[in-house]
């Protein structure tokens, strides 16, 4: 369930969702530099950190 909202939060914002799943770690400062150069990459690279772990 919590994975879930994860995703819909990652979908909405996607550093956030690698936030909550990872904190502040390597994946999240690459999904704000993706979110930067495209929304749909962050949103993809949000849900796979998210679905993988």
């Amino acid at each position: 369930m919590a994975d879930i909202v994860r995703i819909i939060i990652a979908i909405l914002l996607p550093p956030l969702g690698v936030f909550l799943q990872v904190g502040l770690r390597g994946a999240f400062w690459l999904n704000i530099l993706l979110t930067l150069l495209g929304y749909i990459p962050g949103i993809v690279h949000a849900v796979w950190i998210i679905a993988r772990r």
